[in-house]
């Protein structure tokens, strides 16, 4: 654990000085994050101005999703997204043949994968998204346990969680459909995890909660947060989030073992 905690550090200071070698990238985060953050207050605003509920959810609920859309957004960028696009994506290692050199390092190759490339700029995001999220809970009516604190960060990992696992599937996919970029599709269907899942017709909102879990990743742990969680859903997120991970370990490591090297 050591040895692996050692090495996510020389990552992180790496990534940290090739960013800091172009500072106008802070100031494009910075402005990319803050029209990021006005669309989807505005959006909400939108919504709630002619209305005070839609189908139970409240301007400060559905604030409060949009301050944990943006939060995992973050997370992703940070480390998850662009550990995986370095291996999987256009001009990754499965492209241009460097996984070679990679599967000859001494260190398992989902660690590397998933940890080795890190964005320090993200954590404007962040910054961001928690802002939101403390807007948000200032306007909930309800007081906030420490039970109900404890939920909400336990299903936000179980978020995070869900959103690596299904990161790493796709990742794993490549090695079998190198031409086809299955994180773009992914992209788009995430983009709708910014509202209650609830707010969607009855099909939609089974596809976002059990097959592509964007709610599970949003919407649930929102709920936590606001005290409308049933249980039966909180232990659900948990088994879909542990079955996800197992799936698409074993895609991921399957799909390494089809890799033929660049040279053959």
């Amino acid at each position: 654990m050591g040895h692996h905690i050692r090495l996510i550090w020389k990552f992180l200071r790496a990534s940290v000085q090739q960013e800091i070698a172009y500072p106008v990238n802070f100031v494009i985060s910075l402005v990319y994050g803050l029209i990021t953050l006005a669309g989807g207050v505005i959006g909400i605003e939108v919504l709630f101005g002619q209305v005070d509920d839609v189908r139970g959810w409240t301007f400060a609920s559905t604030l409060a999703i949009l301050g944990v859309f943006m939060s995992i957004s973050a997370l992703r960028g940070l480390f998850i997204s662009p550990s995986l696009d370095a291996l999987a994506g256009m001009d990754g290692d499965v492209w241009t043949g460097r996984l070679d050199y990679v599967m000859l390092r001494p260190v398992d190759i989902q660690f590397l994968a998933s940890v080795r490339q890190w964005r320090p700029f993200a954590l404007i995001d962040l910054v961001l998204g928690l802002g939101v999220l403390v807007a948000a809970v200032t306007q909930l009516d309800a007081t906030l346990s420490a039970g109900r604190i404890a939920a909400f960060l336990a299903l936000l990992a179980l978020g995070m969680l869900v959103m690596y696992s299904l990161l790493l599937a796709f990742a794993g996919m490549i090695f079998w459909s190198p031409g086809f970029l299955f994180g773009w599709v992914f992209d788009g269907l995430f983009q709708m995890a910014r509202y209650p899942v609830s707010l969607y017709p009855a099909g939609v909102r089974l596809v976002l909660t059990w097959i592509v879990p964007v709610g599970v990743m949003t919407t649930i742990p929102a709920q936590a947060l606001t005290g409308d969680l049933a249980p039966e859903m909180a232990f659900g997120s948990l088994a879909l989030a542990v079955a996800l991970f197992v799936g698409a370990t074993v895609l991921f490591r399957t799909g390494v073992r089809r890799y033929a090297s660049a040279s053959s």
